[in-house]
């Protein structure tokens, strides 16, 4: 199904907003204890359960007006539902964070798997959006593979020996942020492999 055509702004605010808003819930939840259902739950949790819906309703919209969503959007979502619940069933933060770690690790593994088969899954996903050379979205993959690698690994160690805290800003803002510089500098590096479309003849 084609995509159509949407203001940019509102897309990106449809993509960024549920976790800009799981930020801004968190700050003002963080030190408070709620109870639901007779349960105590941390702010941190809290925030979590509303950052749940929020998504999916920015998901919905996003699709109500593009009618597409990336298969990297679904995978996302579906991960946040999953480990979100789990978070509020066993009343734990830990799965949550981990969560960060699974996503980027399960990138990693998938791409991996593709090169390993002479591949770019990358390619199938974002073909249609960077029109590439198939060198070029090898190299794109190797590399992007690696970097999914070392995010989950530092998203592990980070939670695992920072605070709170610090963990949500990263989450927030440093991981998308270097994600997004790294795919920006890629882009600019592998200009040669990117296929140009051609001036209509005369």
């Amino acid at each position: 199904m084609t995509e159509r055509p949407i203001n940019p702004i509102l897309k990106q605010a449809l993509e960024l907003g549920p976790t800009i808003l799981f930020f801004l819930a968190y700050l003002r939840l963080r030190d408070g204890t709620y109870t639901i259902g007779g349960t105590e739950y941390s702010g941190f949790i809290v925030a979590t359960l509303l950052f749940v819906p929020v998504l999916l309703v920015a998901m919905a919209i996003l699709w109500a007006l593009t009618r597409r969503l990336s298969r990297m959007q679904v995978f996302t979502a579906f991960m946040v539902i999953f480990f979100g619940a789990l978070t509020a069933w066993f009343n734990d933060e830990r799965f949550f964070k981990m969560k960060t770690t699974i996503v980027y690790g399960c990138f990693a593994i998938l791409l991996g798997i593709g090169l390993l088969q002479g591949r770019s899954y990358l390619q199938w996903v974002m073909g249609e959006l960077l029109p590439m050379e198939r060198e070029g979205w090898m190299i794109l993959t190797r590399r992007l593979t690696a970097m999914f690698a070392v995010l989950a690994v530092a998203n592990e160690v980070i939670w695992r020996t920072q605070s709170t805290d610090l963990w949500v800003k990263l989450e927030t803002f440093a991981f998308p942020a270097v994600l997004f510089l790294f795919l920006w500098v890629q882009i600019v590096a592998l200009q040669k492999y990117v296929i140009e479309d051609e001036p209509p003849a005369s």
